[in-house]
This record gives C-alpha cells, sequence and structure tokens, in this order.
C-alpha cells in the first residue's frame, strides 16, 4: 500500500525491490508474504531524519554521530533508508529538531528504526497469519507496523509506545501511507488492555522478566515473543506458548539479538566505582574463572552472560583501566577483580557474594557440557519465572 507520491518514485520502488532481494538471499525472507510487504512498504516514509556513526570517536571516547535528512543529502538519506541497518531516530528520550540537526557527540539511543532482517525475524518467529490479532509493544518509527498491517491487515494490529512524541511521529508516516492499526501511547509491561486478548504479542523492546500483563492478555494457545535483558547486558529471546491456565512456557531461541531496553526497566545509576571499591576487604581470593567467559565476542559467552545476569539480576559491570567492577545497588554488594600472574583475583562485599555466584553458574554450565541456547526453557507461572535445562540448577528470573 502506497501513496501516488510514492508510486512517482521510482528509486525508492528499485531500492524496495533490491532490500527484498537482499533479504531473500541472505535468508531473512522464506515467506512470499513477508518478501511482499518488504517490497511494498515504503520505508524511507517512516525516517524522515536519522544518525549514521561516524568513522571515529571524538577526544573524548564519545561516538559521533552524524544526522541524515532528505535535506541534508537526499542520496544517502534514500540508500540508509533501504539498507538492512538499524537506523537511530532519537538519542536521550527526546525529539530532535529535523528541520535544523546537529552532529552529536555521545548520547543514549533511545528509538530506532530496527534493521528490516531482525523486524521481519521476529514477526517470522512470532508465527503470524492471517486472522491472528498483534499486539506491537515499542511502535518506534513505525516501519515495522506498517509491515504487519500490510501482511495482515490495519484491523487487526494494535501498536503501543510509550513516548507520545515518537508515536505521534509514526502516526502520521502511517496514517500517511494508508495504514490504519489501533495506536495508544501506553507502557508496555501492561500491554494494552483495550484490545485483548491478542493470539500474538511481540515486542521490539526488552524486559528484565515477562511483565504478567502481556500473559494475562494472551488467548489460550497464543504465543509471546520478547527479547529478556538487564543490567548486565546480558540478552536472550524467548517464545513463550500462553496456556489455559495461565501460565506459559518456552524455548529460547538461538542468535544473538538485543533490543533497547524497556525505559522502566533500565539500569540505575550506580555511583563511582572507586567509592564501592573503598568498602571491600583488603584480602583478595584467586577467581575460579576471569570476566573473559562473560564478556568475550562470541555467541557462547553471549549466552553464558545472560544465564550469569540471572543469577546476579540486580548487578552491573563496568571497567576502571585494567579492574572490573561488579555493583549491586539493590543489595549494596560489590566485587572487584584484578588480573594477576596470568589469572584474576577478586575481592567481595555485601550480603551477595556477585562474582561467586557468577562462578557457580559458570561450573554449573561447563559440568552440562556447555548446553546451548535452544537447550533453555522458560517457565512462567505461580508468581516465577524459572529458566529450565535438565543438567543444570534452575535459574530465576527478577520479579515481573
Amino acid at each position: 500500500m502506497t501513496t501516488p507520491n510514492d508510486l512517482g518514485s521510482s528509486n525508492a520502488v528499485l531500492l524496495r525491490r533490491r532490500l527484498a532481494k537482499e533479504l531473500t538471499r541472505d535468508g531473512s525472507v522464506s515467506d512470499p508474504r513477508w518478501l511482499a510487504a518488504v517490497e511494498e512498504v515504503p520505508r524511507h516514509r517512516f525516517v524522515p531524519g536519522f544518525y549514521l556513526p561516524g568513522g571515529e570517536t571524538d577526544a573524548h571516547g564519545l561516538t559521533v554521530w552524524e544526522p541524515v535528512t532528505a535535506q541534508l543529502d537526499y542520496g544517502k538519506w534514500l540508500a540508509a533508508a533501504y539498507s538492512d541497518a538499524t537506523l537511530i531516530t532519537q538519542f536521550d528520550d527526546r525529539e530532535p529538531d529535523w528541520s535544523a540537526p546537529r552532529t552529536r557527540h555521545g548520547g543514549a539511543p533511545t528509538s530506532s528504526s530496527t534493521l528490516p532482517s531482525l523486524v521481519l525475524r521476529m514477526w517470522a518467529d512470532a508465527d503470524l497469519d492471517e486472522g491472528h490479532t498483534v499486539l506491537e509493544i515499542g511502535t518506534g518509527s513505525g516501519y515495522s507496523t506498517a509491515l504487519a498491517c500490510e501482511r495482515l491487515g490495519s484491523a487487526d494490529v494494535t501498536s503501543i509506545d510509550v513516548d507520545p512524541d515518537r508515536l505521534a511521529v509514526a502516526a502520521d508516516a502511517l496514517y500517511g501511507c494508508g495504514y490504519t492499526p489501533t495506536l495508544a501511547v501506553a507502557d508496555g509491561r501492561y500491554g494494552y488492555w483495550p484490545e485483548a486478548r491478542f493470539d500474538r504479542i511481540v515486542a521490539a523492546c526488552s524486559f528484565r522478566s515477562v511483565p504478567g500483563a502481556l500473559v494475562a492478555q494472551t488467548r489460550p494457545g497464543g504465543k509471546i515473543l520478547l527479547t529478556l535483558s538487564g543490567w548486565l547486558y546480558g540478552c536472550a529471546r524467548v517464545l513463550l506458548t500462553v496456556a489455559g491456565d495461565g501460565t506459559a512456557e518456552g524455548p529460547l531461541l538461538p542468535g544473538t539479538v538485543s533490543f533497547m531496553s524497556v525505559r522502566a526497566h533500565a539500569a540505575p545509576a550506580f555511583g563511582n566505582p572507586a567509592h564501592w571499591a573503598a568498602g571491600l576487604p583488603e584480602k583478595a581470593r584467586a577467581a575460579r574463572y576471569g570476566p573473559e567467559r562473560i564478556t568475550a565476542s562470541s555467541p557462547k559467552a553471549f549466552h553464558l552472560r545472560f544465564l550469569a545476569q540471572c543469577a546476579v539480576p540486580d548487578a552491573q559491570m563496568t571497567t576502571v583501566g585494567e579492574v572490573v567492577h561488579l555493583v549491586d545497588v539493590v543489595h549494596g554488594s560489590a566485587a572487584s577483580l584484578t588480573p594477576c600472574d596470568g589469572g584474576w583475583e577478586v575481592r567481595e562485599a555485601g550480603p551477595v557474594r556477585l562474582w561467586e555466584r557468577v562462578e557457580d553458574v559458570v561450573d554449573a554450565f561447563d559440568d552440562a557440557g556447555r548446553p546451548g541456547v535452544d537447550r533453555f526453557r522458560l517457565r512462567v507461572g505461580g508468581g516465577e519465572q524459572r529458566l529450565v535445562q535438565p543438567e543444570m540448577p534452575d535459574l530465576g528470573l527478577p520479579p515481573s
């Protein structure tokens, strides 16, 4: 579904077709109905302005973000709109002034147009089909919403976003392209009761645990697809099937996918690491494992980082020089790891021995033969959320 102006833009039409072919070639699209949606939805209408990272950091080590609009550089803007890339549309919860955008140094991205291959992967993993009613959490730019509308029809799509300014921009683009889903400003932790119950709930943001409202708003047999994340920046995707008794269960899905955290679940500021380190005992012990077991750039470490996060859900990690600090502002616990003689030594204090808990998870993971992501299941019900794997002790998620 396109507007007359868009139909006249031969460049945009050709770029959409090229994007669809690229997504088909790399395996992102196997369903011809989603392929047809990619060829129809004009992504450039949903990203009038966005930021791309520059080639280098500034003198303070901050990422330099360059604004891209049709007015600044039409060719670059249109090409980027039809690239398989995430386009940052907002920083620090503030909508940019796209009439006079400025280069940015640093800042926390808080909204984006997710790369098309990931959007399609999410919709495909949720097993959408004609006749399904869908709740999308995190409208963002509205592009993923438009794809769902193109595939299912607008009447069956509800999309919510906590940011009224962002939703207003997305609504203008959606309605301008002829899509009319139900849109609402709402907190994704509580779903959207006026349109419940849903056959599918898909979140384009991450949660520390599964919100109970989402389970309650899903029909028996319906599915919830969301990303779990936390303050150690470990992530996992889960596909839950809701039972008639209000419980839900499902597998973790493969891949290293991450989304911006729902704003209420963002990590709190923890202050100066040196202040926390000052309260640690002078005597250190040899660490059984170094931090690289959960920080290395590998799928196995990415997976293990999520498991470790389940054991210390309130911990955050930061590195100062060669010292790695863990801080838990909820319980008042801290740990520091320092390289020593080819290994690591650790000092810990507080009611939670943070690194010892991480080490216990690594031990269990190794003893179980380092099971892959797909061998874990999440069970939600009875006031608990447990990550289950037959050869490992259960791990809990924080309360929703």
